[in-house]
């Protein structure tokens, strides 16, 4: 009886779930929590802390998964959440741009003491959907939640109106000035500076209004209501009885030049308040403080510590390792193995190929699917019915376009032109002149000359 060919996996229709999950992982969502890894030990727990936190990396190496996840444990534990995605302001004028986070900041305040806040653990289908999970203290006393939320709404009413309004304003400051004159005609009394009580003499009054023009700018309002929302921060903790927190999302979308005044508005409001900024970026793309009198801005090791996320190739071992981690979380949840769907050559090179960069590596992943399927159904098994180190090359060139559009998306058009001729030289330089694909540059280095 002829032995019958068992299906490989990636020829089987389980890979095509595999593949759309893969997909799908490559965006961080609150749902995608579930296949969370630390990229080193510690990393979560750090997170947690009563510390400012710049969290640095580059793109799709985990900053929204990790800043997700921190929300969905904080949340668990009944602690204020607030997530904002910095992208969505991209291009914003200042200040414009901070009124529009600070009004994002109260509306995801508001969202997250409407539902996490006070759901019940019983309420299963926001739980376990988003958090896969019950809380795991008990909620918060409505009453006090209502009366916050209506502050909350005024102050985000006042704000929406303020957004609309040009950068400065002429205003118009009327007064009543009352002028007293003696009953003899002599002399008169400014009762608009003194107010003298006694008796004695008759006396009539006049009274004239004083018309005063100003201008009024949007900056100006905000330094003004600093000390009602740091008194709203304060309330946002005191209610929930524990420390709250603030997540900014890819700040270095924000305009270069207005990042620290944006960082350092938001550490303002929230110094002394039990509530914890953290904020992800890429670290060579954002000025979060600058030196000057007064400094403006968060300094590392005096308002804030960092947390680097960047797993490189330099500790080519421990990275590979992570990267293992992260797709065997994906295989197990479609009953497979990686040794099911790779060759020991094709990890080493899927390592190299996306530079360390988790969402990269998944990304070729999935395309490396597609490509093996191609090969299998041309009948070359030659190189085995899994993904090869040649499936993967293949796999990344193709990836080459997309990359380059979020490098020309993510870079203003002069910063593109300077970096594309770096990049030009540096391809000379591998392909020229040392005739190697791969090289270790330390990235704390300044640009110097390829010789």
């Amino acid at each position: 009886m002829p032995k019958v060919k068992r299906e490989s996996f990636i020829e089987s229709e389980r890979a095509d779930h595999f593949a759309a999950t893969l997909e799908e992982a490559t965006r961080s969502t609150e749902e995608g929590v579930k296949y969370f890894i630390e990229p080193a030990k510690g990393t979560l727990s750090r997170g947690k802390t009563r510390r400012h936190h710049f969290i640095f990396g580059r793109r799709g190496s985990g900053k929204s998964s990790l800043l997700n996840k921190l929300r969905a444990e904080l949340t668990l534990d009944r602690m204020p959440v607030a997530y904002i995605d910095l992208e969505t302001f991209k291009g914003h004028s200042y200040p414009d741009v901070l009124i529009s986070i600070i009004i994002k900041t109260l509306d995801s305040y508001s969202d997250w003491f409407s539902t996490a806040g006070v759901y019940p653990a019983s309420k299963q289908s926001f739980w376990k959907k988003l958090f896969g999970a019950k809380p795991r203290e008990k909620s918060i006393d409505p009453r006090k939640v209502d009366a916050l939320l209506k502050r909350v709404t005024q102050m985000r009413t006042e704000l929406a109106h303020l957004l609309t309004e040009p950068e400065e304003v002429s205003r118009v400051r009327k007064s009543k000035q009352t002028r007293e004159r003696n009953a003899s005609g002599k002399g008169s009394v400014d009762l608009s500076q003194l107010h003298l009580e006694g008796g004695g003499s008759r006396s009539s009054g006049t009274e004239r209004e004083i018309q005063d023009n100003y201008s009024s700018k949007k900056i100006e309002t905000l330094h003004r209501r600093i000390i009602d929302f740091k008194q709203l921060f304060a309330d946002l903790s005191a209610i929930s009885g524990k420390q709250s927190y603030l997540f900014l999302d890819d700040l270095y979308h924000i305009r270069s030049d207005h990042q620290a005044e944006v960082v350092d508005y938001f550490h303002r409001i929230t110094k002394g308040t039990n509530t914890w900024l953290k904020i992800g970026t890429i670290k060579h793309r954002t000025q979060w403080y600058f030196f000057g009198q007064p400094p403006i801005g968060m300094k590392l090791g005096d308002d804030a510590d960092e947390i680097d996320l960047d797993v490189t190739l330099e500790k080519y071992d421990l990275t590979k390792e992570f990267l293992i981690k992260v797709l065997d979380q994906f295989c197990r949840e479609h009953e497979s193995k990686v040794a099911d769907i790779l060759s020991d050559g094709a990890r080493d090179r899927l390592v190299l190929a996306s530079g360390g960069v988790a969402r990269d590596f998944l990304s070729i992943v999935r395309r490396s699917i597609d490509v093996t399927r191609q090969r299998l159904a041309g009948n070359d098994r030659f190189r085995g019915d899994r993904i090869s180190a040649e499936d993967v090359n293949k796999a990344a060139g193709e990836l080459d376009g997309f990359k380059r559009e979020d490098f020309n998306r993510d870079t203003s058009d002069d910063d593109s032109q300077k970096l594309n001729d770096l990049f030009e030289e540096v391809k000379k330089f591998c392909v020229e002149k040392v005739n190697c694909n791969c090289i270790l540059v330390n990235k704390e280095r300044r640009r110097t000359a390829l010789v």
